[in-house]
């Protein structure tokens, strides 16, 4: 989508010179967002507000066959913005896509790692097959792509990678203990990682959305043995199931556009904050957290979800 120039040159018959500098000119006017895991949710809200804000976005996910309602948002508001396959579990799809992304753009100014997914069950009740595989898209997947995509913006000496965390990256809940650990994890690898990439002009943002509202209850997924009534812990999935269902119909929780733009507004900043929290209930939650004693504090989560 960003050859325009280039086709002009060409169709003018303008000299090789002449050709470099007008593609040049393009790639300094508009910078280049990857964002993962866009085909719902807040991938999706975030790669369509990237590109109406002026990005050349990369909207990015495993299945292109889900890729149909952005393409014609796209299309009909001719906005700069592509669909790529990339599987961040995959090391092949993860640097065919970026590969790509550099023969096109030569940059990547802005990564957004979304990707990931659910997985709800107690900690018995869980597979350590179930529990890796959790770990492999929502934490080795942020690393998978983030390692390619570093040479590239340390060449750049610029650069801004958001990293999508979660309340649930400073709080733990019941029966998504793998989930949790997963966001926990990020949230750590994330601190540690900028300050490692400061001195290259690379800047690194944790974003910690609350209760989203999203199809997570379509996408996550339920351990095998969860949904045995014979588990001991069954009532208790039961009733945080249910409140999980509850808050996605609530009217009060926040759209995942509330996410796009808290994404658009650190990428954007010159200095940007190190943690974003996200939705109505995040900043709320983190204060209780911070102010409340560990008991206080528990008893409010027994509250909400018990």
């Amino acid at each position: 989508m960003r050859s325009n120039g280039l086709t002009n040159c060409h169709y003018f018959n303008q000299s090789p010179i002449y050709i470099l500098f007008t593609v040049n000119i393009q790639v300094q006017k508009q910078n280049v967002a990857l964002v993962t895991g866009s085909s719902s949710g807040i991938g999706y809200e975030t790669s369509l507000l990237l590109a109406k804000s002026g990005f050349h976005t990369y909207a990015s996910m495993r299945n292109l066959e889900k890729s149909k309602s952005i393409v014609e948002i796209a299309n009909k508001e001719k906005l700069p913005l592509e669909i790529i396959q990339l599987d961040v579990n995959d090391d092949r799809s993860v640097k065919e896509a970026i590969d790509k992304i550099v023969d096109e753009d030569n940059r990547i100014d802005v990564l957004v790692n979304n990707a990931g997914y659910g997985l709800f069950g107690s900690l018995e009740d869980l597979s350590i097959e179930e529990i890796k595989a959790q770990f492999e898209t929502n934490f080795f997947g942020v690393i998978r792509v983030t390692q390619k995509v570093l040479p590239i913006m340390r060449k750049q000496n610029s650069g801004t990678i958001v990293n999508l965390s979660s309340v649930g990256g400073r709080v733990g809940v019941p029966v998504l203990s793998a989930y949790q650990s997963t966001k926990f994890a990020l949230e750590g690898l994330s601190e540690s990682l900028s300050y490692e990439l400061e001195p290259f002009g690379i800047r690194v943002v944790i974003v910690e959305p609350g209760f989203i509202r999203t199809n997570i209850m379509n996408s996550s997924i339920i351990a095998k043995k969860a949904v045995d009534r014979e588990s001991p812990y069954f009532s208790l999935m039961q009733k945080v199931e249910n409140h999980f269902k509850s808050m996605m119909d609530n009217p009060s929780t926040s759209q995942p556009e509330v996410v796009a733009n808290v994404i658009l507004q650190a990428i954007t900043s010159e200095n940007p904050q190190l943690r974003y929290t996200a939705g109505n209930d995040a900043a709320t939650v983190m204060q209780a957290k911070k102010t409340m004693s560990d008991s206080e504090f528990g008893n409010l989560i027994k509250q909400q979800f018990l």
